[in-house]
């Protein structure tokens, strides 16, 4: 009897986070930066006076979930301002219409909610200002619907500022965005490639509209989560086969001083598509492409492709010239690089997604060791998938 008891109740136990120990710390460093900067511009603000109310309880929850889990759609500016402003007036309002507190309570903190579902502002702290409204005393009472703007809203929009230059500074996006994008690069109906086997964003939504609860978590960030397991369940099915197994280790390369006409031929001479850019220490600088000719040599139609590209490439004699004269010029250094030791099935959606036709393969430093083609990749996963049948 005992042990049965005993494994109900661990059954309560929630799992444990896995969460670091710097996410931990900078979430606690973001919820003290929060909470003393809001104090101190609200105490400046309104005023010395001992009556005043500069910081209301509901701040310290709020604090939790915009510094801790800044990604999840309860946290996001909409939902604390919106939801704060609608509960604090809807909380002052039902303090001056219903005498008993305890109806007047319960009535402000559901209302509050049905609000926040309309507005789409659900944020779990306002049913506390909501609460405070009604209970917080005389001096709350007193203050009327200026409680609305003082301190609620200027409490409020001062986390929020403190959220947004806090987070962003420690690596995490806020505001958060709550829905992907599955933008087709050439503007068609057809779904991008990992979607037309995998699940698709539809496919999620009629799963949350079936599961019909709220979740703190964001969309996007919950369809991550999912491609990323999916990733991992091909990555266990394929072997982990890594970037440096594939490569082309023996590259054709020029560097950022190398002349159009030199970058032209090596392209020509061994039928490349792309050429990276490298200093004398093989780090990576960038990639020109047959696009970045074309592009650059400002061509409008087939007619004069061969000319205007000829006097595009050729060099200039003169010293000072208005196109460019070496590759370093025309580059195009937002590249994609990839670590040599990274499974090759990670790069399917960079690949097939984002139509990356070759992506450059480096060491820690930067260092360029090979590069990896479609075609690299087609035979890989075909080889991966007869290995496993």
């Amino acid at each position: 009897m005992k042990e049965p008891l005993l494994q109900w109740l661990h059954s309560f136990l929630p799992s444990a986070s896995p969460v670091n120990r710097f996410e931990r710390m900078r979430a606690c460093a973001g919820a003290l930066f929060g909470m003393v900067l809001t104090a101190i511009v609200s105490y400046m603000l309104l005023g010395r006076d001992p009556a005043a109310i500069w910081l209301i309880a509901p701040m310290g929850a709020s604090a939790v979930l915009l510094f801790a889990v800044p990604a999840s759609p309860l946290a996001q500016p909409w939902s604390i301002i919106g939801g704060n402003f609608l509960s604090a007036i809807i909380g002052v309002a039902c303090a001056k219409v219903f005498k008993d507190p305890a109806i007047a309570a319960s009535i402000a903190v559901a209302l509050s909610i049905a609000a926040m579902f309309t507005a789409r502002c659900l944020h779990p702290p306002s049913g506390a200002v909501a609460l405070t409204a009604v209970l917080g005393g005389p001096v709350i009472h007193a203050l009327g619907f200026q409680f609305v703007l003082v301190p609620v809203a200027v409490n409020s929009l001062l986390m929020v500022l403190t959220a947004i230059f806090f987070n962003n500074t420690t690596g995490r996006r806020y505001p958060h965005p709550q829905q992907l994008e599955h933008k087709n690069k050439h503007e068609t109906s057809n779904a991008v490639p990992t979607n037309r086997l995998g699940f698709t964003p539809e496919d999620l939504d009629a799963a949350l509209r079936k599961y019909n609860q709220v979740l703190d978590v964001s969309r996007d960030d919950l369809e991550a989560i999912l491609l990323q397991t999916e990733m991992l369940a091909h990555q266990r099915r394929f072997g982990a086969v890594s970037c440096g197994e594939i490569m082309s280790s023996e590259l054709i390369t020029a560097e950022f001083a190398t002349p159009l006409e030199e970058a032209w031929q090596l392209m020509w001479q061994h039928r490349l598509h792309a050429l990276p850019i490298i200093d004398r220490t093989r780090r990576v600088l960038g990639i020109v492409t047959t696009d970045s000719f074309l592009r650059h040599a400002q061509l409008q139609n087939h007619a004069e492709t061969g000319s205007k590209l000829a006097n595009f490439i050729r060099r200039t004699r003169h010293t000072h010239s208005t196109k460019p004269e070496v590759a370093g010029q025309i580059m195009t250094t937002e590249i994609q690089t990839v670590h040599v030791s990274k499974p090759i099935v990670e790069l399917v959606p960079l690949m097939s997604d984002q139509e990356m036709h070759q992506l450059l393969i480096v060491d820690d430093q930067n260092k360029l060791l090979g590069m990896i083609t479609q075609s690299d990749m087609i035979a890989a996963l075909f080889e991966a998938g007869l290995e496993k049948a």
